[in-house]
C-alpha cells in the first residue's frame, strides 16, 4: 500500500511516501503553507499524483503523553485533510521525531538553509517509518 505521510506545521509540512510494498519510506517535499484549507489542497494532489491510499500525520504529544493546542490543531487539520482526499488519516504519536530528524542531519552534516528545507520532510519520513514497522510487528 502506498501511504503518505504529514509532519504538519504551522509555517511548513513535511511529505513523505512509501514504496507500494511498505519498505522504503522517502521524503516529498516540505510544503509552506499557512493556510490549512489551501495546505490540504497542495496534499490532495501530491497524494493523488502518487497514488496514495492512505495518510498518516504526526500527532504532537506532550512528553507525559497529555496532548495540548497542537495536537488540537493536528486533529482538526486531520479532518479537513480526510475530507479532502477521501483517504482515511491515521493520527501517529510523533513525539521526539523532529529531535531524531536534526540528529540525521547532523550525522550528514546538513547545515544553514539546506537544513531548515528538508528537517520537516525528514520528520515525516521518521513519522512513516514508525507506522510502517507498526504495521509489520501488529497488522
Amino acid at each position: 500500500m502506498i501511504i503518505l505521510s504529514v509532519d504538519y506545521g504551522k509555517v511548513r509540512t513535511g511529505i513523505a511516501i512509501c514504496d507500494k510494498q511498505e519498505i522504503i519510506a522517502s521524503p516529498v517535499t516540505v510544503i509552506t503553507e499557512t493556510r490549512q484549507e489551501a495546505l490540504a489542497e497542495k496534499i490532495a494532489e501530491i497524494s493523488s499524483k502518487k497514488g496514495a491510499e492512505l495518510i498518516v500525520m504526526g500527532l504532537p504529544r506532550n512528553m507525559d503523553g497529555t496532548e495540548g493546542e497542537s495536537a488540537e490543531n493536528v486533529r482538526a487539520f486531520a479532518e479537513i485533510l480526510k475530507e479532502k482526499t477521501r483517504l482515511n488519516v491515521v493520527l501517529r504519536d510523533e513525539r521526539c521525531t523532529t529531535i531524531t530528524a536534526h540528529e540525521y542531519l547532523n550525522i550528514t552534516d546538513t547545515k544553514g538553509k539546506k537544513r531548515k528545507a528538508v528537517v520537516d520532510s525528514v520528520a515525516a519520513v521518521i513519522i512513516l517509518e514508525d507506522y510502517l514497522s507498526f504495521r509489520r510487528n501488529n497488522l
